[in-house]
């Protein structure tokens, strides 16, 4: 009888910073597990308390990575009930206030013992192997699949001189995911193609989300009122996030939209000027501190406005249309998969997004089918991940030397994959400079944890 394989998920941010790339994985982990056919760990980073206050929400602190754990396995009970069995390993990060991001300290891969190195998911590949120094991803784990979650280069772009830095970034990421992944899932069409790359969103909701919707369902077949409430908008209140584009369609369109009452719901470094830009308007519009989506305050407003176009898959627009609201988004390959939701609204133009606006506003959502209500859930993105990152099982693959008679032939794979270990020892030469790394955005002093996070690991103290 076959072991069950190892699978270790690595991602860049861990609760309780509620962003995607800590939700997600966690999310991803725990239905993995829960399928039964893996052992799962989910390796995430850990930072130092004076990391901790720049990142964590409400000042929150963790002495030791056992008290972040239990904070982690707590907020997930309360949202699928009885937790499967996976573990949890911190890897030591540190915050980079440029990049707004967590970056690895050291080699990561060391986080995972050799005996149980079988499938490695990487969320985040470039992020995870920008700077990565030590034993190659490929070489440790039998197989590594990345998923990318965010559209850099759309971010770059918006930055000074963001046309240059996006043309170098788009090849360092191509290189990267390249030496580092045997495959690469890509959530859609607005990320940049990368070598051995699929489409496909492995995300799902918070079962939570869908249980609201089933509720709204119900009120609706019973003819009662179930939205009580507007449009409204929530996201990390950074105008990236899509509020540049929100408030500029505001504010062109006041005269046609006169009577629109709308709030707006994040917290972010932009915060202040959003809700200012947003007294300007003549049209009502709130701003309000983020909460969670799932907040009651939330659960019956009609209508979610999302303009972004720098999401790859948007989390809570997807949440919207699980709660069973009409979303108006825009035409863009970032929202290819909702276009089957009889719900989601797509513009292609200004005029577009106004009239669908107000449509919404005076109608009623159409109740999700079964079907797509499954399609939203982690069951279902589950299998979606399972089948496109193509697990099968542990295969043992014999190495044989050469025979003397084809001795000096070298075959086309033979020749890419020297080509490729060449290009993964260059990476990795390079990587072990502080001068290159620096050069290129790497936190200072980051080949190797401090004394400081290896004691709070528990690691054992360089000599």
């Amino acid at each position: 009888m076959a072991r069950k394989q190892h699978i270790a998920i690595f991602t860049t941010a861990s609760l309780p910073w509620m962003t995607g790339t800590a939700v997600n994985p966690l999310f991803r982990a725990a239905y993995l597990a829960k399928a039964g056919d893996w052992e799962v760990t989910l390796v995430v980073p850990w930072l130092s308390k004076g990391d901790q206050v720049l990142v964590y929400p409400n000042k929150m602190k963790f002495s030791v990575p056992g008290e972040q754990e239990g904070y982690v396995r707590r907020w997930l009970e309360e949202r699928i009930g009885l937790l499967p069995k996976f573990d949890i390993k911190f890897y030591p990060g540190k915050f980079s206030k440029e990049k707004r991001s967590i970056l690895p300290v050291g080699d990561i891969t060391q986080t995972v013992s050799d005996d149980k190195a079988d499938i490695a998911v990487l969320e985040e590949p470039e992020h995870l192997t920008w700077y990565h120094h030590g034993r190659r991803w490929k070489s440790k784990f039998r197989k590594v699949i990345g998923v990318v979650h965010t559209n850099y280069l759309e971010y770059v772009k918006r930055e000074k001189n963001g046309y240059i830095h996006a043309f170098l970034l788009k090849h360092i990421n191509s290189w990267v995911t390249d030496i580092y992944c045997h495959k690469v899932i890509r959530l859609s069409a607005a990320t940049q193609e990368v070598p051995r790359s699929v489409v496909c969103n492995v995300h799902g909701v918070n079962p939570k989300f869908i249980e609201i919707g089933k509720l709204k369902h119900q009120q609706i077949s019973q003819r009662e009122q179930a939205f009580f409430k507007g449009a409204y908008y929530i996201g990390k209140m950074v105008w990236s996030k899509g509020y540049t584009e929100l408030l500029q369609l505001l504010q062109k369109h006041q005269k046609e939209l006169s009577g629109l009452k709308m709030e707006l719901y994040g917290s972010g470094e932009d915060a202040d000027e959003v809700k200012a830009s947003a007294e300007k308007l003549t049209l009502d519009v709130r701003v309000y501190p983020g909460r969670d989506h799932g907040d009651s305050i939330f659960h019956d407003y009609k209508v979610f406005i999302n303009p972004s176009t720098t999401d790859v898959v948007c989390t809570t627009t997807a949440e919207a249309l699980a709660m069973g609201k009409i979303v108006i988004c825009a035409n863009h390959p970032s929202n290819e998969f909702f276009k089957r939701f009889p719900n989601c609204h797509m513009y292609n133009t200004e005029k577009e997004f106004v009239r669908l606006t107000l449509k919404a506003l005076a109608e009623e959502p159409i109740p999700l089918s079964d079907e797509l209500r499954h399609e939203l859930s982690w069951e279902a993105a589950t299998e979606r991940f399972v089948r496109v990152a193509d697990i099968g099982p542990i295969m043992s693959i014999k190495q044989h030397s050469p025979s003397s008679q084809y001795f000096m032939h070298i075959s086309p794979d033979e020749l890419k994959k020297n080509m490729e270990e060449a290009s993964a020892f260059f990476h990795n030469a390079i990587s072990g400079f502080e001068t290159a790394r620096c050069v290129f955005g790497a936190i200072p002093n980051t080949l190797q944890p401090d004394e400081q996070q290896r004691k709070e690991l528990g690691w054992r103290l360089q000599e």
